[in-house]
């Protein structure tokens, strides 16, 4: 692998309309191919190694992910410090063989958006590997563990630094693979095994739209090159419905890996995997693909009104349906896990609003990478320490017991609610803001959701904080009563003893917390990350329409503070039971948010149930029909055969026979014709 010739690739981008210059790589730039090569051989030891890996399998996992992150800081503040007209650098690795006029020139690029993606993606995964050494140091199958986890961050790196659309569809079906392979990782537990298949399943739907969006590509441009793609998307040679269709297909690939709706379902059955492993899906890889997805094909969505607008519905709806579901369950992580997807749905709220949005949805997600990794390593700092227990009605007081987690985890919790000065202050404020900016009836629609999801999210993550570390501890009423301890502790065999984590896992989460404290304020505050993005994604300086900024920053933090006010009176001032309401106790909305508001059973009903009759009828068409008319076909004709067969007796006289009475039938006809 070298860096490939000199060339300079031009194309246009939003709001610039000059080119946009991809320089061949160099210098700190050729060192690119290392950041998926160091994970992507830290896998291949560990799974081709075997067992004489096991003891040190940890450690190099870790170390890949480590060396990738590390490389990836020398490339960003290589792109930081490069001075002239280079906005981009792409790095040749090999030509794919020609069929016809296709040919695909497979390399990595390297500009504003790639890298920081490359430095979320390595950094908040060498974080998780980390936190990973000590979670999972009871595993007997650790060393599998880290050879996946390093698979996945070789599969993401090439999917956001492929410099075009068919890399980045093998990194997109690589990453699939991997969150398959690690979803499942404990597939003694039927849930998992279950839970891995629906993923992989719901994932191949989205899949399917974004081959097909590839395959319009090349059948319209004959490339799916980055460049030769948005030059012809800004240049308007695609006719708008071609355009619009490449663009809402490309969604639907977004909508299955990003797990928006109608493609959400898989998201939180993907619980069933490790702790960390719902950390490095959630918050930092897998569920971002889909955004960065749109704000690759920026070009393609700036040119079709239509498809932006589907964008803003699908995020406006996901982040209401993320929100609604939190609140009504009781299990942590998938409380954590539909905060998800609902967050993810900010994020496509802002992409969709074009160029006013994209640098904000990219700001939101880089600050929910750091605050939904801490909160999902806290809370399996807080499952490790309640032997494996996942329902919230079975903890309380643990602040007591786990000082680091309750403050690292409070300060992920307080910058997702959005209050100042944390992260999410500034990222999902601005994105409100710019809702109401976009003016109309359907500014005030989308600003309207995006505050309610800001209240609601405040409520349903309150209710998690206080039920898990505050109150009356409940795990004591759940566990077998002995004599107790000094600190109230009933001791027994399945007593709970709460404890903090060991170092391995709360160090990662310290610095997660430091994130989720500062991201927000570095991203937003004079437009830092917009600017460091603007040669990809393009300047925006439109007219401002709708409500004063300071009026909707003040309306959001209302909003969010009465979200927290009703939670705390809800479930601090009043006790919280260690056992569920039943479903006739509750409100028909609670039930409805129990049950995923039905979108499981509505997959079932419009797809599984009728997919599973068409294949019994195709099963029985291709036996009964098609295999039926093929083999009465055939023994028709052997049927026949063998019944002509026995006229050939081999006797003259019977052929002498045959051929007179031939003879016969032909004069009588001849007469036949001659008479009339």
């Amino acid at each position: 692998m070298s860096a490939g010739l000199p060339t300079v690739l031009a194309a246009a981008t939003p709001e610039h309309g000059g080119p946009v210059h991809y320089a061949a790589a160099s210098g700190a730039f050729s060192l690119t191919w290392l950041l998926i090569v160091l994970p992507l051989a830290g896998a291949a030891v560990l799974l081709l190694g075997g067992r004489r890996t096991d003891r040190f399998g940890h450690i190099v996992g870790t170390l890949a992910a480590a060396a990738s992150f590390v490389v990836g800081l020398v490339v960003f503040f290589a792109l930081v410090g490069k001075n002239g007209d280079e906005r981009a650098f792409s790095q040749h690795l090999f030509a794919w063989v020609p069929v016809n006029d296709f040919q695909v020139d497979v390399g990595l690029l390297v500009d504003q958006l790639s890298i920081v993606f490359v430095l979320l993606i390595t950094g908040v995964g060498t974080l998780i590997h980390i936190y990973s050494i000590g979670y999972m140091a009871h595993d007997p199958n650790r060393r599998k563990f880290f050879a996946y986890m390093n698979l996945f961050l070789a599969s993401m790196l090439l999917l956001v630094l492929g410099n075009n659309f068919l890399v980045l569809y093998a990194g997109w079906e690589l990453v699939g693979l991997s969150s398959f392979l690690l979803i499942k990782f404990w597939e003694y537990k039927p849930a998992a095994a279950t839970a891995a298949n629906k993923a992989f399943y719901m994932n191949r739907v989205g899949d399917v739209g974004l081959a097909l969006a590839i395959m319009f590509m090349f059948a319209t441009l004959g490339s799916t090159n980055y460049d030769d793609v948005f030059t012809a998307a800004a240049g308007g040679v695609l006719g708008y419905g071609i355009l619009t269709a490449i663009a809402l297909l490309l969604l639907l690939g977004a909508c299955g890996k990003s797990g928006q709706f109608p493609l959400q379902a898989w998201l939180p059955d993907a619980m069933e995997g490790p702790t960390p492993i719902s950390a490095l899906i959630h918050a930092a890889t897998m569920v971002t693909a889909g955004v960065y997805l749109i704000a690759r094909a920026a070009p393609i969505f700036n040119e079709t009104q239509a498809a932006r607008t589907v964008v803003l519905i699908i995020g406006a709806v996901t982040l209401v349906i993320g929100c609604v579901i939190g609140c009504a369950y009781d299990d942590i992580k998938k409380v954590l896990a539909y905060s998800t997807v609902s967050q993810i749905g900010y994020m496509f709220l802002a992409v969709g609003l074009g160029p006013a949005g994209y640098a904000l949805g990219i700001a939101h997600l880089l600050a929910h990478g750091f605050f939904k990794a801490g909160l999902f390593l806290g809370s399996g700092s807080v499952i490790h320490a309640m032997k494996d227990e996942q329902d919230m009605r079975k903890y309380g007081g643990l602040w007591k017991y786990m000082k680091v987690t309750w403050v690292t985890f409070g300060l992920g919790y307080l910058a997702i609610i959005g209050l100042p000065p944390f992260s999410g202050f500034f990222t999902k404020d601005k994105i409100i803001e710019t809702a109401f900016a976009k003016g109309g009836t359907s500014g005030t629609i989308y600003g309207l959701v995006a505050l309610l999801g800001a209240g609601i999210t405040a409520f349903y993550m309150t209710r998690l904080f206080l039920m898990t570390f505050h109150g009356k501890p409940r795990w004591e009423s759940t566990s077998r009563i002995g004599s107790a301890d000094p600190a109230g502790t009933p001791e027994g065999e399945n007593a709970q003893h709460p404890h903090e984590s060991p170092a391995t896992m709360t160090l990662p989460m310290i610095v997660l917390a430091v994130g989720s404290v500062a991201a927000g304020a570095l991203f937003i505050v004079g437009g830092t990350l917009s600017d460091f993005l603007a040669p990809v994604l393009g300047h925006h300086a439109g007219e401002h329409h709708g409500l004063d900024p300071w009026v909707v920053t003040l309306l959001t933090l209302v909003v969010s503070v009465g979200g927290l006010a009703g939670a705390f009176l809800r479930y601090q001032v009043r006790p919280v039971a260690a056992v569920a309401p039943t479903d006739a106790e509750v409100s028909p909305l609670t039930v409805a948010a129990r049950h995923d508001l039905y979108a499981n059973t509505f997959n079932e009903a419009a797809f599984m149930i009728p997919g599973n009759y068409l294949t019994r009828f195709l099963v029985w068409f291709d036996k009964i029909i098609v295999d039926g008319l093929v083999g009465g076909t055939a023994a028709a004709i052997g049927g026949l055969s063998g019944r002509l067969r026995r006229t050939q007796t081999g006797y003259v006289r019977t052929y002498a026979l045959s051929m007179l009475g031939g003879t016969i039938l032909v004069i009588g006809a001849l007469l036949l014709v001659r008479v009339g």
